[in-house]
Parts: C-alpha cells; sequence; structure tokens
C-alpha cells in the first residue's frame, strides 16, 4: 500500500465537533472519518476508478417513465 499524504487542514471548530461525534458514532477517528466522506463522494461523483455505486436519487430517475410528448391533434398540442 503507498504512503499517505500528509497535509494540513483548517476546519472551523463548530464543523470539527460535528465530525468528531460523527466519527466516534461510527468508530473511526476524525481523520478516517473524514477520508470515508471525501471517498464516498468522489466515488459519488465518479472521480474515483471503479464501479459508481448508486443512489436512491439516480435510482428514481432511472425509475421513472420518460415523459412523451403528445401525438397532433390530441389535447394540449398546437397546430
Amino acid at each position: 500500500m503507498a504512503p499517505k499524504k500528509n497535509f494540513a487542514l483548517r476546519l472551523d471548530p463548530k464543523l470539527y465537533e460535528v465530525l468528531e461525534r460523527w466519527a466516534n458514532d461510527e468508530f473511526r477517528s476524525v481523520n478516517g472519518h473524514i477520508e470515508y466522506l471525501l471517498r464516498e463522494a468522489a466515488s459519488r461523483a465518479g472521480r474515483l476508478p471503479g464501479p459508481r455505486p448508486s443512489s436512491a436519487s439516480d435510482r428514481s430517475s432511472k425509475e421513472a417513465s420518460p415523459e412523451t410528448e403528445p401525438e397532433a391533434g390530441e389535447p394540449g398540442t398546437e397546430e
């Protein structure tokens, strides 16, 4: 495994507190949780190689039937 890149990250103290509580809920370190959140976001955005996980919003838009335009002569059309 390649070594991890180190860099400084400045966060608003209130945001850090939120992340700290969230990380504790998920049994992760704050650093590990930030990395997890960034990886998930990059994956959903299609920025990471590999299969892209589907989200509920992706499924609902694909499951919805496309709108069809009315045929000529049907109500709602102009002739």
